[in-house]
C-alpha cells in the first residue's frame, strides 16, 4: 500500500509542509520592521512603556507565527506530541540548513556586472542589499530557533494538559489558551538571547518591547480562533467521524 493512500498520512504532510513554509519564511522576513498603525492605514499610536517611548512597530514574521502557532495545535490535536515535535525539531534543522546555504550564498563571489544591475532602480551595490537582507546576525539567528523550539514544545504540554481537563469540548479554550502561553514565552526569550544577550539592551527595553509584541500576538490569536474551528470541521469532513475521532483518542493518549 502507498504511503499516500491513507488519509491521516496525507493529512500529516499537508499540515507538515504548510507549518515548514510558514516558519521558514517568517525567519527570512523578519528582518523587516513594519508600522502596523501605518499599514492599516491610522497615525502612529504613541505610548510609554517601562520609560520606553513604542509604537506597533513590528517584525514582519510576527505576520505568520500566530499562524504557525495556531498549525500547532491543529497538529497537536490530530497527532498528538509526537507529531508536533517531530515537525518542531525538523524546523529547527531546516531552517539552521536554510540559514548555512545562505550564508554561502552570500560569500560567493558576485559577477562584476551584477553589483550594479538594480541601479535604475535604486540599488548601487546589489551584493551589498543582498548580504544586509539576508545575512542576519547569529544571535539574532539562535535567538529566534531557541525561542521556537521553546514555545512550541510548551505549546504541546499547555494544550494536552487543558484537554486533559476539558475532554474534547471547548477546542477555543485549549487552542487559544495554549496559545497565548507559548507566545508569551517566545516573545521574551528572543529578545533577551538576541537583543540582551547579542546587543545589551537594557532590560526596560527588552520587557518594553517584549509586551509591545505580546499585545499584537495575543489580539491575533484571539482573532483566529474562529480559523481553528473552521480548520477542525474541513479536517473531520475530510477523515469522517470515525477516523477523526480515533486519531483524536490516539493524540491524547500517546
Amino acid at each position: 500500500m502507498n504511503i499516500l493512500d491513507k488519509k491521516e498520512n496525507k493529512l500529516f504532510l499537508i499540515l507538515g509542509g504548510f507549518f515548514i513554509t510558514n516558519a521558514l519564511i517568517a525567519e527570512f522576513i523578519g528582518v523587516k520592521i513594519f508600522s502596523l498603525e501605518r499599514t492599516l492605514g491610522f497615525a502612529p499610536f504613541n505610548y510609554s512603556l517601562f520609560g520606553e517611548e513604542l509604537s506597533f512597530n513590528l517584525t514582519a514574521g510576527v505576520v505568520l507565527w500566530p499562524i504557525v502557532f495556531v498549525m500547532t495545535d491543529v497538529i497537536n490535536e490530530y497527532f498528538g506530541k509526537r507529531g508536533v515535535r517531530f515537525l518542531s525539531f525538523l524546523v529547527v534543522g531546516l531552517i539552521s540548513f536554510a540559514f548555512v546555504m545562505v550564508y554561502a550564498a552570500i560569500h560567493l563571489t558576485p559577477a562584476d556586472w551584477w553589483i550594479s544591475s538594480a541601479n535604475l532602480s535604486g540599488i548601487p551595490n546589489l551584493q551589498l542589499a543582498f548580504s544586509k537582507i539576508f545575512g542576519q546576525g547569529l544571535w539574532i539567528i539562535v535567538g529566534s530557533l531557541v525561542a521556537f523550539l521553546v514555545g512550541q514544545l510548551l505549546d504541546v504540554i499547555v494544550f494536552q494538559k487543558i484537554k486533559a481537563m476539558t475532554g474534547e469540548g471547548k477546542v477555543w479554550l485549549r487552542a487559544t489558551g495554549s496559545t497565548l502561553v507559548s507566545q508569551f514565552i517566545d516573545s521574551f526569550v528572543v529578545l533577551i538571547i538576541a537583543f540582551k544577550l547579542g546587543a545589551d539592551w537594557s532590560w526596560a527595553l527588552v520587557l518594553a518591547v517584549g509586551f509591545n509584541n505580546y499585545i499584537y500576538k495575543f489580539v491575533i490569536a484571539v482573532l483566529l480562533t474562529p480559523a481553528i474551528y473552521g480548520a477542525h470541521a474541513a479536517i473531520d469532513r475530510y477523515l469522517g467521524k470515525n477516523l477523526a475521532d480515533r486519531l483524536k483518542k490516539d493524540a491524547s493518549s500517546s
